[in-house]
């Protein structure tokens, strides 16, 4: 895909995740009074924003597998069936937390999850800047090799790593408590999920094997 297509599909789809975002948080809130969710876009935003500038610069290749979502494993789509209700759940019931009254997050809670999730997205940004094949779909593509340097030399799964942060401190920023449930029940989705991309990278990424023997550890450091 020439640069110029990269940047129209990205626009388009940075204008809605906007509109998207925006009637996950404030239609079930009722009311753009709901400065948690403005600060949590924010801290959403911006670093995605930082993200597409470098990869329209530095790899556009990166950012268009960034922008696929349609997997071809079936395994891979049930999973990602399940996740995006879970995320949707998490998204959805913050407003619904707001409006009711149904829990009292401190000011320095969720200014903290946000710091955290900002922190998250910038992890994210160094393993996309350490591996130019990350995708959001699994797949091996051509000329592809393992990269066991930089966060993959401490887990195998460091984007995973960063989305786990990413999901759990989200429901805080957020301002519910209640929202935590179903952000908790993105976890197990993504250990599937990279349990059965590993299957996919031993058939199909050579020296794969061989890193998982280097690197014992999946997505937590010291833990699995």
């Amino acid at each position: 895909m020439q640069r110029s297509a990269v940047i129209k599909l990205a626009l388009s789809r940075f204008v809605l995740v906007i509109l998207i975002l925006m009637a996950a948080f404030f239609l079930p809130a009722g009311t753009f009074n709901y400065w948690q969710a403005w600060v949590f876009m924010a801290a959403l935003l911006i670093p995605l924003c930082i993200v597409a500038a470098y990869l329209i610069k530095n790899d556009p290749g990166l950012l268009e597998r960034r922008m696929r979502t349609k997997e071809t494993a079936k395994e891979q789509q049930v999973i990602v069936l399940v996740s995006s209700l879970f995320i949707i759940l998490e998204f959805v019931l913050p407003g619904f937390d707001i409006r009711f009254g149904w829990s009292n997050v401190p000011v320095w809670m969720v200014l903290a999850a946000d710091v955290l999730v900002l922190a998250a997205y910038f992890f994210i940004l160094q393993v996309f800047r350490t591996n130019q094949y990350t995708s959001r779909v699994v797949e091996v593509e051509k000329g592809q090799s393992v990269i066991s340097t930089g966060p993959y030399a401490i887990v195998r799964h460091p984007m995973y790593f960063g989305m786990v942060f990413m999901y759990v401190f989200a429901p805080l920023a957020l301002g519910s408590f209640w929202a935590m449930i179903p952000g908790a029940m993105i976890i197990p989705t993504l250990i599937f999920r990279l349990l059965n991309e590993e299957k996919i990278l031993e058939k199909e990424l050579p020296g794969y094997k061989e890193y998982q023997q280097k690197v014992k550890y999946h997505l937590f450091p010291g833990i699995w």
